[in-house]
């Protein structure tokens, strides 16, 4: 039977459905990919509904959003909020590096029977509070900065040092093998299943546990507080109840955490493209 052509020409009145209600569905729909302007479209409203919410809270001790703004231009220019930013982040990108290299290179000897209890070991550190470490360190390495250097690598490194260990161990026995059958030998094996096998994994354990560094930073600012820091000028804040200048710090701790997570990412998607040509779903 043939269609009237004012039908075929108008393919809504056949029951198809309309270009954005299919959009707003697969938003809905488990595993769906959504275009980039759709992502962006829902990320806005996400936003406009959070700031909503924010304008309309019933909890008076709250600061709104003019007040958080006020309070981080008075930051910024008067109490030296950017200066203090570039000392929290030089410390925590020194700590970050010395975690990378403490947690790869003991987490690379577990491939070694030996070092296996031993790392196991250390890795039962992270239910330890850091706060009874403070002396101890105070004692090996004096205060001020290389103090807060010891604590926060200890603090981050027990948790990285987890996640690499049991991303070496669940490696397939299978990925040994086809490494052996083409003649290599135990070190080479190391080196191309072990080391650069897992590159793209290491990026990835490391994006998530160097966020540790910066929720830690308060506490260990707060207890040597001779050379500043953000952390520092929270405590401060919160010390003399400026609640607008609590959350204006905690929002540039917030940005500056996302944009150095942002640029891991990026280093990761360049050393180890490979890792995202599986991650399409559907």
């Amino acid at each position: 039977m043939q269609l009237p052509s004012n039908a075929a020409s108008n393919p809504v009145k056949l029951g198809r459905k309309r270009p954005g209600l299919a959009g707003i569905a697969a938003a809905f729909s488990p595993n769906k990919v959504l275009s980039p302007n759709a992502v962006r479209l829902i990320v806005l409203l996400q936003v406009a509904a959070f700031v909503a919410v924010w304008l309309n809270s019933p909890f008076a001790i709250l600061p709104r959003p003019q007040e958080v703004v006020a309070a981080f231009g008075h930051l910024a220019q008067h109490e030296g909020l950017f200066a203090e930013i570039m000392t929290s982040m030089e410390l925590n990108v020194k700590a970050l590096l010395a975690m990378s290299v403490l947690g790869l290179g003991c987490a690379y000897l577990t491939v070694m029977p030996f070092f296996r209890p031993v790392v196991t070991a250390m890795s039962k550190g992270r239910f330890l509070s850091l706060v009874g470490f403070t002396f101890v360190f105070t004692l090996m390495v004096g205060g001020g900065g290389p103090l807060k250097m010891c604590l926060l690598v200890l603090g981050m490194t027990v948790f990285f040092l987890t996640s690499m260990a049991s991303v070496v161990s669940e490696i397939p026995k299978e990925t040994f093998d086809h490494a052996r059958t083409l003649r290599m030998s135990e070190w080479r094996v190391v080196w191309e299943v072990v080391v650069l096998g897992t590159a793209d994994k290491a990026f990835e354990v490391l994006r998530q546990n160097a966020a540790i560094g910066w929720m830690m930073l308060t506490m260990v600012e707060g207890i040597s507080r001779s050379e500043g820091g953000i952390g520092a000028m929270l405590l401060n804040q919160q010390k003399h109840f400026h609640i607008a200048e609590v959350f204006a710090i905690q929002l540039a701790i917030l940005f500056v955490g996302l944009c150095q997570d942002y640029v891991l990412g990026f280093i990761r998607r360049i050393v180890c493209p490979y890792a995202y040509l599986t991650l399409e779903r559907k």
